[in-house]
């Protein structure tokens, strides 16, 4: 198969799993920064950490994929940047740096294993 289908496979399963977390967490908690992001970022860092080993099918459909339509960088940044906007720095400079440890963290620890 080739390695456009596959990630593409991936992929359109990455995205609604995304929304779909999104949406439940939103319900589900309201918080200061945003968790559901956060969670969703930390969680793609640490599968993509994970497959990134794995021969090239395995990797590309669920590494670049799934975790990679999983994740999301964009949202991240327009996030933060509004908590910036709207002054609240210090909860955007807490949102930054989670999501930097957090998503190292996760990723490290998926190559480890």
């Amino acid at each position: 198969m080739n390695t456009e289908l596959l990630i593409a496979l991936g992929a359109g399963v990455g995205a609604p799993a995304r929304y779909l977390v999104d949406q439940k967490v939103k319900k589900l908690h309201r918080s200061l920064i945003p968790i559901e992001t956060l969670g969703i970022n930390t969680v793609g860092s640490f599968i993509l950490g994970l497959t990134v080993h794995y021969n090239h099918n395995i990797g590309f459909v669920i590494g670049t994929g799934f975790a990679g339509a999983f994740t999301t960088w964009s949202t991240f940044a327009v996030e933060a940047h509004h908590l910036i906007k709207r002054n609240h720095r210090g909860k955007a400079y807490l949102y930054l740096a989670l999501t930097l440890v957090l998503g190292i963290g996760a990723a490290a620890i998926g190559n480890y294993l």
